[in-house]
């Protein structure tokens, strides 16, 4: 087993465009659970750029109060899975009108997405959970790109030795997670309401698992924030057996996540952690990037707790009421 990403085909794009343009800017912009999945490459951007601006957008905000900054100077990175998200699509053509560099990340090759799309990087999804970290991967990958041959960027060796070693990790992780994600699927079978938590790079790990794999495949309720935020609101809430997920991160905000965690514990809130450091995160690879690649072991691990909850409430993550099924 070694699942990996075509660095090499990033660079090149890269490449061609910081050959052809002066670029200043970098949007990402999605919907859902795609939007979730670009938010690391601009956190990476915003922690380690100097000079160049990072954006991240929803989609239909983007289209309808597209930035001034929008010109030849700007790369806008879109991803949507299947291809076909409309208001994404949309981006494309804002962003190619105003003259921006557009790359289409997608696990669909001739989807819609990729019509307008100046450059496209087409990933895997099914074939293990390391494939369906590999659009995050390649979001991040692009961001560092980006940063290094813009204006450099002193980890870049180190964040390329991340990009070799974490999607084994992120397999084996989710692999070995299983039996965790079991005993989520009965404990949690039953509630009506589950908040989710993180913080740093896996923020909107958080935010997706609320969003998608609870509202949308699971019409469980559900509400997610910042770690460091709950302090300022959520945290009143708290009582005993009051359901929460926490994703904690192995790196820079693990504090942040410890001290939520000190809390729900202290009320005795019914918690579970998915934390990266057990699964040997910033061992495997380097310390000072770990932060980066939090998001990605977060969301091949959880996957397999989303997965067995659907088990236990027999209600399979693809059924829908409303998506795909009536014009909204």
């Amino acid at each position: 087993m070694h699942n990996t990403i075509d660095l090499a085909n990033v660079k090149n794009i890269v490449s061609q465009i910081v050959a052809a343009h002066d670029i200043k800017t970098v949007a990402f912009v999605g919907c859902g659970a795609s939007s979730s999945e670009l938010y690391p490459g601009y956190y990476f951007l915003k922690d380690a750029a100097q000079e160049l601006r990072p954006f991240h957008y929803t989609a239909a905000e983007f289209n309808d109060d597209t930035p001034a900054w929008v010109n030849e100077n700007a790369v806008i990175i879109t991803c949507s899975l299947g291809g076909g998200t409309p208001e994404t699509v949309k981006s494309n053509h804002v962003a190619k009108e105003l003259g921006a560099t557009v790359i289409a990340v997608t696990h669909a090759a001739g989807s819609a997405l990729t019509k307008e799309a100046d450059y496209v990087i087409v990933h895997d999804f099914e074939r293990n959970y390391a494939a369906k970290v590999e659009k995050m991967g390649y979001v991040i990958a692009l961001a560092v790109e980006l940063l290094n041959q813009t204006e450099g960027y002193d980890n870049y060796d180190a964040m390329i030795e991340g990009f070799d070693k974490i999607f084994d990790l992120c397999e084996e992780a989710a692999n070995h997670a299983k039996g965790f994600a079991a005993e989520f699927g009965r404990a949690y079978k039953d509630d009506e309401v589950i908040y989710y938590m993180s913080s740093g790079a896996s923020l909107n790990v958080a935010y997706s698992s609320s969003i998608c794999l609870m509202m949308e495949m699971q019409w469980v309720n559900s509400g997610s924030f910042h770690s460091g935020e709950f302090f300022h609101g959520p945290f009143e809430i708290v009582d005993k057996d009051v359901p929460f997920v926490l994703l904690m991160n192995d790196g820079k905000t693990r504090n942040i996540d410890a001290r939520a965690l000190t809390f729900l514990n202290r009320f005795d809130a019914k918690v579970t952690v998915v934390d990266a450091k057990d699964y040997a995160l910033s061992g495997v690879v380097p310390g000072c990037v770990a932060t980066y690649f939090n998001p990605m072991v977060h969301t091949a691990v959880f996957r397999t707790y989303a997965e067995a909850l659907a088990e236990e409430r027999q209600h399979p993550l693809t059924v829908r009421r409303y998506m795909w099924k009536l014009e909204y």
